[in-house]
């Protein structure tokens, strides 16, 4: 197995430690307790990528034992403009996903962002220890902004925030793709500063890459990109919600090469070989197993294969994420539950943070005294 992840299937770890030093980091060692978080936004359908990158990752995570705390990212969706109607339906969506697909929400924490003002307030205090130079380096903001005609300023803070929604839990880990590593390398960065000046507050939160090939699946459509929600070509994308059908006409047309044979050779036949990291990302196979297995097969047959075993995989969570939208209450209902929860780990958090630097913690309303209430 390790052979084969070292053929090109994942980053070389030794290059990431050597690069990314802060990452060598062991938070453990250092006294905290460890604490997974991780985000998703609900902006677009889920897709096969945020499914075999981000939530199956979050779910085996917190079938290992690990305290997981997961949140949709509401606040972060506003860095382009939404209808809020359909972003509350999205995040509706996201949640029953993510629980369809194996997330415990009483063992964990599952929540809306915009439930826990701690995120927002923490985001603040830690811009003002950020640089507009550094956050402008990125780049991942570059590439956007290079895009948009008026950029706005939410695109700029957007890794500050991201930083104060691990930093709020004082999390020791994040499950990340490779291509989120500068922003985590930022949050490392935004810890030291903190610590310089406040003393210690948080861990340094290490990051957890994967190591099957989840965080690199290619649009069906251009295999030179990312498969991504805002791609407007929708057969580049598998969604949760596809049926088997849309999922087999999907696969059928996905561009591959004029080569019949089936290989992983993702430098030179990047959509076959993501064909190949579906398979095995959903029959949990090595590309050699998959291979093998395809020896005789053309493309076009290997397709089949292909999109049997995606099928497989998806029904069963389209089938329970369904049961569950069809109960819009108790999914608000659970995500208030979380969003309590939530704010019982961050508001303390916050409330040390707030006192290192001279602020006074917002007091609840309930613990006002009944006087000073207004009604």
């Amino acid at each position: 197995m390790e052979l084969a992840r070292k053929s090109g299937f994942v980053f070389c770890k030794r290059r990431i430690k050597s690069y990314y030093g802060a990452f060598t980091y062991c938070s453990e060692a250092a006294g905290w307790e460890r604490r997974v978080v991780s985000g998703l936004q609900p902006t677009g359908a889920l897709h096969v990528g945020n499914y075999f990158g981000a939530v199956r990752r979050c779910v085996r995570l917190q079938q290992a034992g690990d305290d997981l705390t997961l949140f949709i990212a509401d606040l972060h969706a506003h860095t382009v403009p939404q209808d809020p109607e359909l972003l509350r339906r999205r995040s509706l969506e996201a949640a029953a996903f993510l629980l369809a697909s194996g997330v415990d929400a009483e063992r964990g924490v599952l929540f809306l962002q915009s439930g826990v003002p701690a995120h927002a307030r923490l985001c603040w205090l830690l811009a003002c220890l950020a640089t507009q130079a550094r956050l402008a380096h990125l780049p991942q903001y570059r590439e956007r902004a290079a895009a948009a005609r008026d950029v706005p300023l939410g695109l700029l803070l957007y890794p500050v925030l991201q930083a104060a929604d691990v930093l709020a839990y004082r999390a020791t880990h994040v499950p990340v793709g490779a291509d989120q590593l500068q922003h985590l390398q930022l949050t490392a960065q935004l810890v030291r500063t903190a610590h310089h000046r406040f003393g210690r507050l948080f861990p340094t939160p290490a990051p957890l890459l994967p190591d099957d090939g989840s965080d690199r699946i290619r649009s069906l459509r251009d295999p030179a990109k990312k498969m991504s929600k805002s791609d407007t070509d929708p057969k580049s994308r598998i969604l949760l919600s596809d049926t088997d059908d849309e999922i087999r006409v999907k696969i059928k047309k996905a561009v591959t090469d004029f080569t019949p044979e089936v290989s992983f050779e993702p430098a030179t036949r990047p959509g076959v070989a993501n064909l190949v990291t579906l398979h095995c990302l959903a029959a949990d196979k090595l590309p050699e197993e998959a291979t093998e297995e395809a020896a005789g097969l053309s493309t076009a047959q290997y397709k089949r294969v292909v999109s049997d075993a995606l099928c497989g995989a998806l029904a069963p969570v389209r089938e329970r994420a369904r049961r569950l939208l069809a109960r819009p209450e108790l999914l608000r209902e659970l995500l208030r539950h979380g969003a309590a929860r939530a704010r019982a780990r961050a508001d303390p958090v916050y409330g040390e943070v707030a006192a290192r630097l001279g602020l006074t913690p917002a007091t609840p309303a309930s613990a006002l005294p009944a006087a000073l209430r207004l009604r």
